[in-house]
């Protein structure tokens, strides 16, 4: 192994990067659509719509990494993803109205879901970086650490 190869490869080790498996994503992705805990699958994971619990109400394991930013992430998943999705929409709409768009109501109705999709989006897109982060960064605490489930 040539000295730059070794030196990435202990660079890896020491960041503790792995190449997930494609069932692993797949796994971790359909968790994160269905509101369920990327570790075990259980539920719950959130308080409410907005707030995210600490910890797994079924597995115990901690749902934050712990850095004070680390879910800009997820705020960067949440608008490509709510934009994304309102694109979408849009555009099946506007195919299926032609040529008789009625532009009047598309004039209200883009604004409003281009603030409303964010809203929308929002916990799948905190788990959808929590799930990004554990296909690369594998870890949890196996819910040993002490403390309440929940949040």
């Amino acid at each position: 192994m040539d000295p730059e190869s070794r030196r990435l490869a202990e660079a890896n080790n020491e960041l503790n990067l792995k190449v997930p498996t494609f069932r692993r994503i797949l796994s971790l992705l359909g968790r994160s659509f269905t509101l369920r805990c990327p570790f075990c699958g259980g539920r719950p994971v959130f308080a409410n719509w907005f707030r995210m619990r600490e910890r797994c109400g079924n597995c115990n394991e901690l749902l934050e990494r712990g850095e004070h930013d680390y879910f800009l992430g997820a705020m960067l998943f949440n608008l490509v993803l709510g934009e994304f999705l309102f694109v979408a929409i849009f555009v099946v709409i506007l195919l299926r109205q032609w040529p008789d768009v009625p532009w009047d109501a598309i004039q209200l109705w883009v604004p409003l879901g281009m603030i409303m999709m964010p809203v929308v989006t929002y916990p799948v897109s905190k788990l959808l970086w929590l799930s990004f982060d554990l296909a690369l960064r594998p870890g949890g605490t196996g819910g040993r650490d002490s403390g309440p489930a929940g949040g």
